[in-house]
């Protein structure tokens, strides 16, 4: 299930010779930092064929309209440095699709003039004795999220628990996209049709208190255009509050894990929580210290 952006047509040249000048200069300077990246990003980078009659260096135009769910003609007006109004939304897939790192994403986001909603690797949100405790919990796994579910930090067993977590960009390290869209964490949920049906509702209940933000409208839109299973589940209209439960986790390392799930405030209500994951028997304590040993190296 794929959306694409609606095209916008580019502004009429209304205002008087000059002005807007510095706006002008960003979009320029943005047009040449988009077509940079798309020549220097090779067709096999990102899953396509490179044929035998391929001219364009890296990538073509209309790949990566196809790879970012824009139109193609919305896409080489923004190369072409036209006047066009860009969403976080776009902003956000034109960065994945062109493999952007941390600082070309943050250009990008400086050049197009909007802030970017996706967190960081050093969240501030994140206090440096929350990361001193993470690491005190070993082997029990943890982690910092938000009401987004944002995973802001994690410890070395959470981050083998469902996935290697480290091998996830940042970008994505979102607990609702994950569950929805990576294979191996999706995998590894025993009860996942249930899990994610109560995930979803939790969503939608949590999500009536930031309607007009854009971080939570970019994270929708990539569930609905990522997930038709989110979809269904989205479309059921379900809302439940926060609680806790026992879940089962099923790691390719080192087997079935019966948990109780936790979690813990660290500011104001629906803000950032410590999230931990205690054993619900002595074969879950012994398999979390194998894990941990894995995730270590020991």
């Amino acid at each position: 299930m794929t959306t694409t952006v609606q095209e916008t047509r580019p502004a009429r040249a209304t205002r008087p010779e000059g002005a807007g000048s510095a706006s002008a200069v960003r979009r320029h300077e943005l047009a040449a930092f988009l077509r940079h990246r798309r020549e220097h990003v090779a067709p096999e980078q990102v899953g396509l064929p490179r044929g035998v009659r391929r001219r364009t260096p890296g990538l073509r135009r209309e790949e990566v309209a196809q790879l970012s769910s824009v139109g193609v003609t919305w896409y080489t007006w923004l190369e072409q440095a036209r006047d066009i109004q860009v969403s976080v939304q776009v902003l956000d897939s034109l960065a994945r699709a062109l493999l952007l790192d941390s600082s070309e994403r943050a250009h990008l986001f400086a050049l197009a003039g909007a802030v970017d909603p996706s967190p960081s690797g050093g969240c501030s949100a994140v206090a440096p004795a929350h990361r001193v405790l993470l690491e005190q919990l070993e082997p029990l796994p943890a982690c910092v999220q938000n009401s987004r579910y944002d995973i802001l930090a994690y410890n070395r067993t959470y981050g083998r628990l469902l996935c290697d977590l480290d091998a996830v960009p940042p970008e994505d390290r979102n607990y609702m996209l994950l569950a929805y869209t990576h294979a191996e964490w999706r995998t590894s949920l025993a009860d996942r049709e249930e899990m994610l049906r109560l995930m979803a509702a939790k969503f939608r209940a949590t999500m009536a208190e930031h309607l007009g933000e854009p971080a939570w409208k970019m994270l929708l839109n990539r569930l609905l255009s990522e997930s038709e299973e989110f979809v269904e589940h989205w479309e059921r209209h379900e809302v439940v509050g926060p609680s806790v439960r026992r879940k089962q986790f099923r790691n390719s390392r080192v087997g079935l894990l019966t948990l109780d799930h936790t979690y813990l405030w660290l500011g104001p209500h629906n803000g950032p929580r410590l999230i931990t994951y205690t054993p619900a028997d002595e074969e879950t304590r012994a398999r979390l210290e194998r894990l941990r040993a894995i995730a270590t190296g020991a």
